[in-house]
């Protein structure tokens, strides 16, 4: 047997299953079970071209806060092999990726791709104007996370790092312990504790901070300005902005994943079929015809 060290046993003992669902400003992506990948929502800048991938192990999508001069998006697949595709919007270079290797997670925000590194180590690719790319000195992350503006890395000690614009203090995470999860949105910043409880902060004008009565979460997923928790008992929570009905989910079970776009909401049920609510003006919430999803972990 190859010799693997503590540190590398760590790392690979601590890392969580790779994303199937993705949702962003207005499109849907999903992960088959046969690593082909289905795409709904505004195709704008052909962020739903996704029909020619293959071998594809994990999905993301660059979210983006609602407004009048937004909804530009990018789609991120990782590959089996580490590579890493994308298409869709690449004004800031979000999507030269093409000569990533050896990664095993993926994140995207506005205008940037967040790569994890087998080895704990993490790159980035577009916008930088807050630093929100200067991840190069980051070593021992297990789990990253892209919000608009700001970028968040899970330690194998279940620390927590960020950068980037920190306005309303969402990147105020150095004190927080026990993490196992993080999520990032438009403007705040969730994190998933190993005892099934969830800590928050960043804006909280909507309430999507409000997470501090939650127990028995598995899973967290952050929209622009909404927070969703999956629960043990495969049940829904959610909080903040809920103007197009995308904190609906408390009749949902039966679910393994979630997703959160700007204003809508992705659930991955366990027998593969996919649910949403919320935002629909660009299909983004079709799915119901989906099936064969790739189940978490698996």
């Amino acid at each position: 047997m190859d010799y693997i060290s503590p540190k590398e046993a760590a790392l690979q003992v601590k890392r969580w299953p790779k994303d199937t669902i993705a949702a962003g400003r207005r499109h849907t992506v999903g992960l088959k079970s046969d690593g082909t990948v289905t795409a709904v929502g505004d195709n704008k800048y052909g962020q739903c071209n996704v029909s020619g991938w293959l071998d594809i192990v994990a999905v993301a999508s660059g979210n983006v806060h609602m407004a009048t001069n937004t909804g530009n998006a990018h789609t991120i697949g990782l590959k089996s092999d580490g590579t890493v595709a994308a298409v869709g919007w690449n004004k800031h270079g979000q999507c030269d990726i093409n000569d990533w290797c050896d990664i095993v997670a993926v994140a995207a925000g506005w205008c940037r791709t967040i790569g994890l590194k087998s080895d704990g180590s993490v790159v980035a690719v577009g916008r930088n104007n807050e630093d929100e790319c200067n991840v190069s000195g980051w070593h021992d992350i297990v789990a990253v996370a892209a919000g608009d503006w700001h970028t968040i890395g899970l330690k194998v000690d279940g620390t927590v790092t960020g950068v980037g614009n920190n306005r309303y203090r969402q990147c105020n995470v150095s004190d927080w312990r026990d993490i196992v999860g993080v999520a990032a949105g438009y403007l705040h910043t969730v994190g998933l504790k190993s005892d099934g409880t969830a800590v928050a902060v960043g804006q909280n004008k909507v309430g999507q901070c409000d997470v501090s009565v939650w127990h028995d979460i598995v899973a967290i997923a952050v929209g622009s300005s909404h927070t969703i928790g999956l629960k043990s008992d495969g049940t829904v929570t959610a909080v903040g902005w809920n103007e197009y009905g995308q904190c609906n989910v408390s009749d949902w079970c039966d679910i393994v994943a979630v997703a959160a776009g700007c204003a809508h909401t992705i659930g991955l049920k366990s027998d593969g079929t996919v649910i949403a609510v919320g935002d629909n003006e660009y299909g983004q919430c079709d799915v119901s015809g989906w099936g064969g999803t790739q189940l978490p972990g698996n």
